[in-house]
């Protein structure tokens, strides 16, 4: 169904909150994306784009032509886990609510409402497989002629951050998987499980985590050991522990040093290291950045800058295309990957009044 749309304004608040509602009822962990791209290519066609479906499985929709390329890079996969759709007053509950399809719907009302501009190209993207630590969607368009190569000439990725703030900076990632297996004991023997060898890997590696925090107070400079899993099976002959955990990495940190030292802290475990991404921080002088700043401004709030201590695709592409990027869209980032996930609705549009101004204005 077509909502409405006019020569000023485009799709209006019906077709965003339908639009939404849409993304978010079609069920997309990573990996199971299909059934929203498709969803997506379509509305998009509904409202003025040239949309596709990429070979990486991405839902792209282009709108005007020129030299200029704006690029605004949103994912539509979810951590597992389904809630329920439901709009209760003005919030919209459901999964990808706020991470991440408000941003991607906020895009694409946002660039069709502006439309097709002099000299500028407006790309909306919402890439596959972001919450993997694949990032196969982003990979895909690092070197994809007309969006990644040559570089677009400014990002704004897809993440809550609310309507008035913008986020500049992302914490790095590694995964570790630590796998331990030995003959059975007697319990009791002297020998430890492969359960205690486990856990006494993970306190050297808290151990480790803080004497590297002492000197650093900033939470964004600190790194952060989490134990993601632990299992544990026993054949009567065999036992094996497999444990995986994840790292939070801070800038400065030398995470070539940092596998070397996870190594011999394991021992005679098997420890396969993967997922790694190295922090990004752009900079907040940029042309982008300020008429994020000016455009919050005109909606009667202070604009504000933020750190996050999770990744995103900006620590995918931010290093390898050096344009002006940042983090923006609707939504409150505590509520990512919980049970209570919702958006409000009045935000959402918030945000969108916001994205048309900054659109118009670089």
């Amino acid at each position: 169904m077509t909502h409405p749309r006019t020569a000023e304004r485009g799709p209006d608040d019906a077709f965003a909150d339908d639009l939404l509602t849409g993304l978010v009822e079609r069920h997309s962990p990573s990996g199971e994306e299909e059934p929203a791209v498709a969803y997506l290519v379509e509305r998009m066609r509904d409202i003025g784009f040239h949309a596709q479906v990429d070979q990486a499985g991405n839902a792209v929709g282009e709108i005007g032509e020129g030299a200029r390329t704006i690029l605004l890079l949103g994912h539509i996969d979810t951590v597992p886990g389904v809630i329920p759709v439901r709009r209760e007053a003005n919030l919209l509950y459901g999964r990808g609510t706020v991470d991440a399809k408000g941003p991607l719907a906020a895009f694409a009302v946002a660039a069709a409402r502006v439309g097709a501009l002099p000299g500028k190209r407006l790309v909306v993207v919402g890439a596959v497989e972001e919450e993997a630590a694949t990032s196969k969607g982003a990979r895909f368009l690092l070197k994809r002629p007309g969006i990644g190569d040559p570089p677009p000439d400014a990002v704004v990725i897809g993440e809550p951050s609310s309507w008035r703030r913008v986020t500049v900076g992302y914490k790095g990632r590694l995964l570790a998987r630590y796998v331990l297996s030995r003959e059975v004991g007697h319990t009791a023997g002297p020998a430890q499980s492969v359960g205690e060898q486990a856990f006494a890997f993970w306190s050297r590696v808290t151990a480790h985590a803080d004497r590297w925090n002492a000197d650093h107070d900033r939470m964004f400079d600190q790194l952060i050991p989490s134990l993601r899993n632990v299992n544990t099976e026993d054949d009567g002959f065999v036992e094996t522990v497999c444990m995986v955990l994840g790292f939070r990495l801070p800038p400065e940190i030398d995470v070539d040093g940092l596998q070397e030292t996870l190594r011999d802290l394991a021992g005679g475990a098997r420890l396969h290291l993967y997922g790694r991404e190295a922090a990004y921080r752009a900079p907040r002088s940029t042309s982008l950045a300020r008429a994020f700043v000016r455009a919050i401004h005109a909606q009667g709030a202070r604009a504000t800058f933020q750190v996050k201590s999770g990744t995103s695709d900006m620590n995918v592409v931010g290093p390898v295309w050096g344009s002006p990027i940042l983090a923006y869209g609707p939504g409150d980032a505590l509520l990512d990957h919980t049970p209570r996930e919702h958006i409000d609705l009045t935000e959402y549009h918030r945000a969108i009044t916001v994205l048309v101004h900054v659109l118009r204005d670089l």
